[in-house]
């Protein structure tokens, strides 16, 4: 069983018309009212094939179709809508339209599964606007406490829970209810499979992510009367650090990833030596022992560093999320369902954090990935193929229905959810 294929791709066209960018992006921040132009956009296609609508305590949307067996536990698809500023109009977007996509399929062809069927369009993913990212994944599995994401503000000191109020999608749908399974499809966000010509990626897990805050500390002083023999320079101190680090991962790290996305300089004026800079790091790794340890290695270096040059440093922990193993139940329905298919494919290790990582500590897991043209993502030019956004929906189709068939739950099974 296949899906619409056009159908799919003009889906993907008319939510990227929400939050449109001139160089052909979208800007749809969480809980703006594009975000929620967009979710309301999908509402609509959901009243067409009868789904219920609920929001849960922290603003995730959660649209469920009826099983034949309403006391089982739902198999579950999702993503998020929301993007970076300035993102791309699939990184996220294809994994909810995907499982749209899946729900219509099965509307057309008259099917009920055994098991309730929902998707989800998780809070706060990109965490572009609120830190931390995967914000509303992690309320539901219990990875941050609900009250710190309500607390959680923008640059702007607006909080999350006044925007949920605000946008009417807060709602009472119960945190860490119980699914059979999670799936989610997504765009690679990386070279790996358009350079390897492979359709698919069967996902077995994500690497180890580690943001860090750090400040550096000097004096500032006068540009023009300040003689560079006698200069706490921060700007300069910073960047030698930066430059430093990096040569460090590439050295003894050949699997990690550093990168330097924010800087903030205190009082910034060009005629100013800088006296104080904040910035962050966000250190990658498959292995966990291996992200430690370039932990390790980056408060050594930046320490010593700053030491070197009269400068104090201070560096905390924004927000860890350890190595992730999805089910090997859930992979291969996966990998029987490309195999039926017919679709070329390789085993993957998601470089990106995704909500599904955090949903597979609450139950069983996986990920199924798609190509994007020259691994582009969080980018304006992020694009995918049509023929690929339909293949990675084909996988979705037939692996949610492979799980349904071989772990369809007992018709006297006890467990109700609670539907408000």
């Amino acid at each position: 069983m296949r899906v619409n294929a056009e159908r799919l791709w003009q889906m993907l066209m008319d939510m990227a018309k929400i939050g449109a960018t001139e160089n052909g992006g979208n800007t749809r921040l969480a809980l703006t009212d594009e975000d929620v132009a967009g979710r309301t956009l999908l509402l609509d296609w959901a009243e067409k094939i009868n789904l219920s609508v609920h929001y849960d305590e922290v603003g995730n949307l959660i649209l469920r179709r009826s099983g034949q067996n309403e006391a089982a536990l739902p198999i579950v698809m999702g993503s998020h809508l929301d993007t970076q500023p300035k993102g791309g109009r699939f990184d996220g977007i294809y994994g909810v339209l995907a499982g749209m996509e899946v729900l219509q399929r099965l509307a057309e062809e008259k099917i009920t599964t055994s098991h309730p069927l929902e998707l989800v369009v998780w809070m706060n993913e990109e965490g572009a606007r609120f830190t931390p990212a995967m914000m509303g994944s992690a309320a539901f599995a219990g990875v941050i406490p609900k009250q710190k994401i309500y607390d959680s503000t923008d640059k702007q000191g607006v909080s999350v829970f006044s925007e949920l109020v605000r946008t009417g999608q807060l709602g009472n749908h119960p945190l860490a209810r119980p699914f059979q399974a999670y799936y989610e499809v997504h765009i690679e966000q990386g070279p790996v499979l358009e350079k390897n010509e492979i359709s698919i990626g069967v996902v077995t897990g994500g690497q180890a992510i580690l943001w860090l805050d750090v400040e550096t500390r000097g004096r500032a002083a006068h540009a023009g009367t300040t003689p560079m023999q006698m200069r706490k320079d921060t700007m300069v101190g910073t960047a030698a650090m930066i430059v430093a680090l990096e040569q460090t991962i590439l050295q003894q790290f050949p699997e990690g990833l550093v990168t330097f996305g924010e800087m903030q300089v205190a009082n910034s004026s060009r005629n100013t030596i800088p006296g104080k800079i904040q910035w962050t790091i966000d250190l990658r790794h498959p292995e966990d022992a291996s992200l430690k340890a370039m932990e390790n290695a980056t408060y050594q270096l930046l320490q010593t560093l700053a030491a070197q040059r009269n400068l104090e440093v201070s560096i905390s922990q924004h927000w860890l999320s350890p190595a992730t193993y999805f089910d090997t139940a859930c992979i291969t329905t996966v990998q029987d369902a490309v195999n039926r298919l017919g679709y070329s494919n390789q085993t993957i290790v998601s470089g990106a954090g995704h909500d599904a990582i955090n949903i597979a500590k609450h139950c069983p897991t996986t990920m199924i990935f798609i190509p994007c043209i020259d691994g582009l993502s969080h980018n304006e030019a992020e694009d995918i193929y049509a023929k690929d956004a339909a293949q990675g929906a084909d996988v979705l189709l037939n692996a949610i229905l492979d799980y349904d068939a071989k772990y369809a739950a007992p018709a006297d099974q006890k467990y109700v959810e609670t539907v408000e």
